[in-house]
């Protein structure tokens, strides 16, 4: 990929996906899983203004607030640093 940086508080994800269990070890299915409110992300890029989370980074972030683009033929989501609840 080529060099892109994101300006100010936003960043550039790569949605991680992953099998969901309950705790008593069932599946989700998709629906289920789409229904949960965070996704699990690698940060790609940072911006400027962006203190504590650093690109290789996992993430949660509300993925109401994300914002899908392509870039070179691969789908990231562009998010800002407010949107991310927890760093793994």
């Amino acid at each position: 990929m080529k060099s892109v940086k994101p300006i100010n508080k936003y960043m550039l994800v790569s949605k991680v996906v992953e099998e969901m269990k309950s705790q008593s070890g069932l599946l989700y299915t998709s629906q289920e899983s789409s229904d949960m409110r965070y996704q699990k992300a690698e940060v790609i890029a940072v911006g400027n203004l962006v203190d504590v989370i650093k690109p290789g980074d996992s993430i949660l972030y509300d993925k109401v607030y994300g914002h899908e683009t392509i870039i070179e033929g691969t789908t990231y989501t562009v998010i800002t640093e407010m949107n991310v609840v927890v760093v793994l």
